[in-house]
């Protein structure tokens, strides 16, 4: 219950939708249970098939308080029978039910209206909670969960759980108000006949929860299945280079059956519990309704009841009708049992707190005019140290390579600059105030970052140089790709920067995809530059174009370059060279080639052209 109503609360402000709902079905359930209701007179008369003209009914002494509307609908026909004859009285009768039935339908027709609105702004609340609650999470969450695991929260999840929210409002308020309204009109008619009937309802309500009593615990494996289904599908279109060169495409492809099978046979399961409840409920009314056909026809063909025909058949017409509000019921608690399943795992995702926050007392920095230092900065993920006590500083304005074997905390230690990560034990200083008194949009704000794996979007050309920047005009974009060496290749593309890249950028090259990056980064002009291996993947001739292109960027800038390469380290003000999360040399090219330490060592082991 404390699932549902949480989920409930996205719906807010729900008053909005609420009164409306309630008023407009309240109004659809009592001139639905008219039409029926009102059947009685009409058979009346027809079974009558006689002038009246005041014979056949006698006309209240006084008129009936105005809500009781049956009484008052009696009132005008005995008033029509006994003035008019029996076909202007059919006439009204017959005008009545029509009318009754426009209002209900339009009623009807308002609360499903209101009841929709609901759905969709339901839906926007939650999926909205979910994907901002997702972004803002730290970066070491995503290395820990499946990404299609993700995307099925945000996406299918989602759509279960909007359905469940307004079934069960329909479920708790409209279904139960047209079953005590019939059953009030029911009991008016003959309550001895009503209770008899009323006997096979627990026996129906019992069978029907035994059937749905599993869906919960395998709506949760479902939805769990069909997570492991899009990480697959995922993994499978964006590896499909890899896949296809290893000859892996017949194991991807049982892997994927396989999942899917496992998720086929959870929703033939859950199907046929669900559909199951439908039928035994309809099972029971219909023999519910025989038993009263056999019992009150019994009671009018012997006399023993006040029931006439005409009104005995309007109650079976009634009777009729509440088994679906019933089996509505019935059906909307197995979409419930999945609506909270799918909840409890997207609110899972919604309470995931991200571990690094701006302080409360955090301040915004608009300037770097001094330096960012190190001071006995520690870190481990888990029980392996990856840095331990490091001090260094990189001075405004300069520009500082990060070398050393692979694993050797390079990237982590650049990581921490931005915040993507944080320290341990020590600190990270930028001009002498800890950037975790920083906060961390002001931060990132000074720093650009171009990575070893260009990360491009399926979009234009323009509009992944210009990502962030909603306000870039073509000028600046322009400008920012002629200092990455990105113009020329763009002006000979169809559309020029108003092409379309592709997902990823799949449809330019290596050395383009990092040139865009690089244009990105020129666009937002920051004063601190972090470089990540932007040119280990490229070809010699990519190589220095993206070269020109980072010496270009790094120009007035104070510059953070993690690389191998002598062509990208060799003109820095200073290297830092890292093993095994330590700081083993820190110098100049010429000077640390003099050392003969590892930083020699690892430049031996290149070939230059």
């Amino acid at each position: 219950m404390k699932t549902y109503f949480r989920l409930l609360s996205f719906a807010k402000p729900i008053e909005k939708f609420a009164i409306p709902y309630i008023l407009s079905t309240i109004l659809a359930v009592i001139f639905s249970t008219l039409n029926l209701a009102l059947l009685a007179p009409l058979l009346q008369i027809l079974f009558s098939g006689k002038q009246t003209n005041g014979s056949a009914a006698q006309l209240p002494t006084a008129r009936p308080a105005w809500f009781d509307v049956m009484a008052t609908f009696k009132y005008y026909v005995g008033y029509f029978m006994q003035h008019y004859d029996a076909w202007r009285t059919l006439e009204f009768v017959c005008g009545a039910i029509v009318l009754s039935a426009l209002l209900a339908n339009l009623f009807r027709y308002l609360s499903q209206r209101t009841m929709e609105n609901l759905r969709v702004h339901t839906l926007l609340n939650f999926r909205r909670a979910v994907f901002n609650n997702v972004m803002n999470l730290h970066m070491g969450f995503f290395t820990n969960e499946r990404k299609g695991d993700i995307i099925s929260k945000v996406a299918s999840d989602v759509q279960v759980v909007q359905f469940s929210v307004t079934g069960t409002l329909q479920v708790v308020f409209k279904e139960p108000l047209t079953l005590i309204v019939f059953m009030a009109m029911l009991f008016n008619m003959s309550a001895k006949l009503t209770f008899y009937s009323l006997l096979i309802i627990p026996v129906s309500a019992f069978v029907i929860s035994l059937i749905v009593k599993r869906l919960k615990r395998q709506a949760i494996a479902s939805q769990q299945s069909y997570g492991n289904m899009i990480s697959y599908l995922d993994e499978a279109l964006s590896g499909i280079k890899i896949i296809k060169a290893f000859n892996a495409t017949n194991f991807i492809k049982n892997r994927f059956d396989s999942e899917n099978r496992n998720y086929s046979a959870i929703l033939k399961s859950m199907a046929r519990r669900q559909q199951l409840a439908s039928p035994v409920s309809e099972f029971f009314g219909i023999s519910m309704v025989a038993g009263i056909v056999l019992y009150g026809g019994y009671l009018v063909l012997n006399n023993t009841s006040p029931l006439t025909a005409p009104v005995f058949i309007t109650y079976i017409a009634l009777f009729s009708q509440v088994m679906r509000p019933a089996k509505a019921i019935s059906d909307s608690f197995s979409n419930i049992h999945s609506g909270i399943a799918a909840g409890e795992r997207v609110l899972a995702l919604i309470d995931e707190k991200p571990l690094i926050n701006d302080k409360p007392e955090a301040i915004d920095i608009s300037d770097f005019t001094e330096g960012i230092h190190f001071n006995n900065v520690s870190f481990a993920y888990q029980d392996r140290s990856v840095l331990k006590n490091i001090n260094f500083t990189l001075p405004k304005g300069k520009t500082i390579a990060l070398v050393g074997p692979s694993g050797g905390g390079k990237s982590t230690l650049m990581d921490m600059i931005p915040r993507f990560i944080e320290p341990q034990s020590g600190m990270v200083l930028i001009d002498n105030k800890n950037i975790q008194d920083v906060t961390m949009h002001s931060l990132r704000s000074l720093m650009g970052i171009v990575n070893q794996e260009s990360i491009l979007f399926n979009d234009s050309i323009f509009n992944n140089i210009a990502f962030g920047k909603s306000d870039a005009t073509k000028e600046q974009v322009e400008a920012a790709a002629r200092i990455a060496n990105a113009h020329d290749f763009i002006s000979e593309t169809d559309f020029g920067y108003d092409t379309n890249i592709g997902d990823r950028g799949t449809k330019l090259s290596g050395g383009q995809r990092q040139r865009i990056c690089i244009a990105r980064a020129v666009l937002s002009n920051p004063p601190i530059m972090l470089l990540d291996e932007a040119t280990s993947a490229l070809d010699t001739e990519s190589e220095k174009l993206v070269q020109d292109a980072l010496n270009n960027l790094m120009k007035n800038r104070t510059s953070l370059i993690i690389a191998h390469r002598l062509s990208t380290i060799q003109n820095a003000d200073s290297i830092v060279v890292l093993e095994n999360g330590e700081i083993v040399e820190q110098g100049q090219h010429q000077e640390l080639m003099n050392n003969n330490g590892l930083y020699r060592r690892l430049i031996d082991m290149q070939t230059f052209q």
